[in-house]
């Protein structure tokens, strides 16, 4: 090799690390219910889709149909949310009322006050996508 070829490979190299980087972040972008659990209550993204799934399935369990289909079509990665609930063992069973739901967040190495913060971060985030009826929709069933 010579000095001009390892000299465009010095200056390359943080370029690639550099796109990786984002790469890896976008990810995350991708999903703004996700991002915005991890930013607002510090949660890794296991946790906030293990959570949302977790909060999903309870909401299935109370809702009509009907309702249950209008909160998904809100929430794009509602299947996902599911599923990654159930790959992480949070949700095996139905969980039945709001302390099963506090359960399965727990399990996901949320603390108490966390826990006690998610379902109202979510109901907002709801809210702004979904306006108010959405959001009341969504904490009635969490009751």
């Amino acid at each position: 090799m010579n000095r001009r070829e390892i000299l465009g490979l010095l200056i390359a190299a943080p370029m690639v690390a550099r796109a990786q980087s984002m790469k890896d972040m976008a990810g995350t972008l991708k999903d703004p219910l996700i991002s915005m659990l991890m930013s607002q209550l510090g949660l890794t993204d296991k946790q906030a889709s293990g959570g949302m799934g977790s909060m999903l399935t309870l909401a299935k369990e109370k809702m009509p149909n009907t309702d249950f289909s209008k909160l998904t079509s809100l929430l794009p990665q509602a299947s996902k949310y599911l599923d990654s609930a159930k790959q992480q063992g949070v949700v095996a069973k139905p969980l039945k009322n709001t302390a099963g739901l506090n359960g399965a967040l727990s399990k996901l190495g949320m603390n108490a006050d966390t826990v006690g913060k998610f379902v109202p971060t979510v109901a907002d985030y709801v809210g702004k996508i979904g306006g108010e009826p959405a959001k009341n929709m969504l904490l009635g069933a969490l009751k």
